[in-house]
């Protein structure tokens, strides 16, 4: 299963904007240069009262769906 790191780092007030449902998507560069767009909700777990900030790494199912978004 293919897997992309990359680094995170949005205010909690830039947040807001994904959570109110105003964007929906974040996009993100991972390491090797690639461009992902990911759902916003997929972050929820990982926000806190600063944001959202860290290396996270994604993994993805032959389809390109995600399985998976966790902090290193």
């Amino acid at each position: 299963m293919p897997r992309h790191r990359f680094q995170l780092n949005i205010s909690a007030e830039a947040y807001l904007h994904y959570y109110r449902g105003v964007a929906r998507a974040v996009i993100v560069q991972a390491e090797d240069g690639r461009t992902i767009q990911l759902p916003a909700d997929s972050f929820r777990p990982f926000v806190t009262a600063e944001g959202i900030a860290g290396r996270f790494e994604l993994t993805l199912d032959g389809n390109n769906k995600l399985v998976e978004l966790r902090r290193l």
